[in-house]
């Protein structure tokens, strides 16, 4: 029979074992103690190691019999303080095998118990496993009102890791509703808390890469991986060996290292298939599509037909498995499975997608749905969508993932009969003008030019007046200017100079006076640069200072500016507006007869 001396040595034996990094020891050792207590009734030490088996629990394996273990004991259990923390236990270990259902109700529970105790420490740690509990695609709101309680319960207890739970969660829901202040916010205060503790550097280290990759820096990648590497071995976490593998994998994805990343894509693989986690599958044909081998990406998308797919739960993992799904699909032209993971993840429009914990930013569900509904024969629902993703990354400061669906051009289709081609020009949420041919449509910044471009080409053939452009057809008043640039007589006698010079300019090219020749050219050139300044339409004297030649100079600049900006995206178009858009007192679209058929796409 073990005494009570036997199992607390046993207890001590598997705490320093755990602390030590040496896992399989410890659960041995808990397991142990776990099985003599349950015989000889001592409820307390057998609360003591199902708790430390329950610490020891690797995100997403098979949990095996530790929830028949923990919930054994929850029953045998009356006292609130040990209740709760058996029953957070036991929530976050269905969470994590990705059982959220499951999960729920023991997490509802543990906060009821930490509640009546009183103890801040406590509710952290069950307001935690809450938030595990309730962390599928359909549950962001409850996680936000989860986040803002645990973050005011938190604040006021000294032990970090209390602090640590609360700033993780802050930045999970920070990033998933794209708050960027939120998201630097709560990485610093990771980073202030990662001086006091080594298991609080392991995570801001991490995060800090997962912000550091978001904004395109790969740079940093090696030095933050070490770090946490190393904080990750003073604090022996259990499972850290999977967010560093997925550091190193996505930090060579980003920068191009198609040699890494095969290596991280690999490794992801052989551990999916092993332990059968479906997430870890799609983020390992993500990774092949990334090293370049779409071979062994294709084959992962193939483990996805049949009911895979529609038969996924419904937790953390879900969002994530579509997005990597669908992109692997999209890359290997896998109809079937790029419609059916359309179909789950279209609802989910708009949503960001964060790997577990905020370990790595996924992109935006708009991203691959825009370039799904091409592959399906939906034109225009991909222009809105790669619009709208494309606007996101850009207010992120995402680069990696902004050119990329940039420089994405839909599946060409031969032999069908198009039509005139539709080219966007109009605003869209956000501040954001959608420009360009509807299969390379970009999002570009709001520039004024656009709004006249779009007025002009809405009224092919017919004259807008540059004061009616400025003033949005608001009915601008027309102020009298300080006078004439030039009088009447003056054009005059420029004109009647002129044709003299044309005469001059004729004589010394015939008989060869190169010295007469240059000066009559010179002085012709001067004459219509004076003329052109002081004359407007059908070469009336041109005011200064007018309302009108205010109005006239700024839609000239304008759309000057904005043809300068369409033609870094799209040079034929900006090529083609030049030619047909006319700019004066009033201004006019003409398109060059003849010319190919657009079908432009204005609101």
């Amino acid at each position: 029979m073990a005494t009570p001396s036997s199992v607390n040595d046993l207890l001590d034996r598997a705490d320093r074992a755990r602390e030590a990094g040496r896992g399989e020891v410890a659960a041995r050792l808990y397991d142990q103690v776990a099985a003599q207590c349950r015989e000889q009734g001592d409820l307390a030490g057998w609360t003591q190691a199902v708790l430390g088996a329950a610490s020891l629990y690797v995100f997403g394996a098979e949990p095996g019999k530790l929830p028949a273990q923990l919930y054994d004991v929850l029953a045998r259990t009356t006292d609130d303080e040990p209740r709760a923390r058996l029953a957070a236990a036991l929530a976050r270990c269905w969470a994590y095998a990705g059982q959220s259902p499951r999960a729920a109700r023991f997490a509802d529970e543990a906060v009821q118990h930490a509640e009546r105790v009183s103890r801040p420490g406590l509710l952290v740690d069950c307001l935690d496993a809450a938030l595990a509990a309730h962390w599928g695609p359909d549950e962001l709101d409850v996680r936000r009102s989860l986040a803002t309680r645990l973050d005011e319960v938190a604040a006021h207890v000294l032990a970090p890791d209390a602090r640590l739970q609360a700033h993780l969660w802050g930045l999970q829901v920070a990033c998933e509703v794209l708050d960027v202040p939120a998201m630097n916010r709560q990485l610093r205060a990771l980073e202030m808390l990662g001086q006091e503790s080594p298991r609080a550097l392991f995570f801001a280290a991490s995060r800090r890469l997962m912000l550091d990759l978001l904004h395109g820096r790969t740079d940093t990648a090696d030095r933050l991986t070490h770090l946490a590497a190393h904080a990750a071995e003073q604090a022996a976490l259990a499972d850290s060996w999977m967010v560093l593998k997925g550091m190193q994998g996505y930090s060579a994805a980003f920068s191009g290292d198609t040699a890494r990343c095969a290596a991280g894509a690999a490794e992801c693989e052989a551990f999916a298939l092993a332990e059968g986690i479906t997430v870890i599958a799609a983020e390992a044909a993500f990774l092949w599509v990334c090293a370049g081998d779409l071979d062994r990406a294709r084959t992962l998308v193939h483990t996805f037909h049949g009911s895979v797919l529609a038969d996924l739960p419904r937790d953390v993992n879900w969002l994530l498995t579509l997005q990597c799904v669908l992109e692997a699909a999209l890359a290997v032209a896998d109809r079937d499975i790029v419609a059916e993971a359309t179909r789950l993840l279209g609802p989910y429009e708009g949503r960001a997608v964060i790997n577990a914990g905020a370990v790595m930013f996924h992109g935006i569900t708009d991203d691959p749905l825009g370039r799904a509904a091409a592959l399906l024969g939906d034109p225009e629902e991909s222009a809105r969508l790669r619009a709208r993703a494309l606007g996101t990354y850009q207010r992120l400061g995402a680069p990696w993932w902004q050119a990329r669906l940039a420089s994405w051009a839909p599946p060409q289709t031969t032999g069908v009969a198009t039509g005139p081609e539709r080219v966007h020009l109009h605003p869209t949420p956000g501040g954001l003008w959608l420009v360009g041919a509807e299969a390379s449509a970009t999002a570009l910044r709001e520039l004024r030019g656009f709004g006249y471009l779009r007025e002009l080409v809405r009224r092919p053939g017919l004259p807008v007046v540059a004061l009616d452009l400025v003033g949005g057809g608001s009915g601008v008043v027309s102020e009298s200017g300080l006078g004439e640039l030039v009088d009447e007589q003056a054009l005059h006698a420029y004109r009647q100079r002129l044709r003299e010079l044309e005469q001059e300019v004729a004589e010394a090219d015939e008989w060869s006076d190169l010295g007469r020749l240059e000066a009559a050219r010179t002085e012709r050139d001067a004459l219509l640069d004076e003329i052109a300044r002081s004359a407007g339409l059908g070469g009336r004297p041109r005011t200064s200072g007018s309302s009108q030649e205010r109005a006239r100079v700024a839609v000239k600049k304008a759309i000057s500016a904005a043809l300068d900006r369409i033609a870094t995206i799209d040079e034929p178009l900006a090529r083609r507006l030049r030619n047909d858009i006319h700019t004066g007192l009033s201004c006019t679209y003409q398109p060059a007869p003849g010319g190919d058929p657009v079908v432009w796409v204005l609101d």
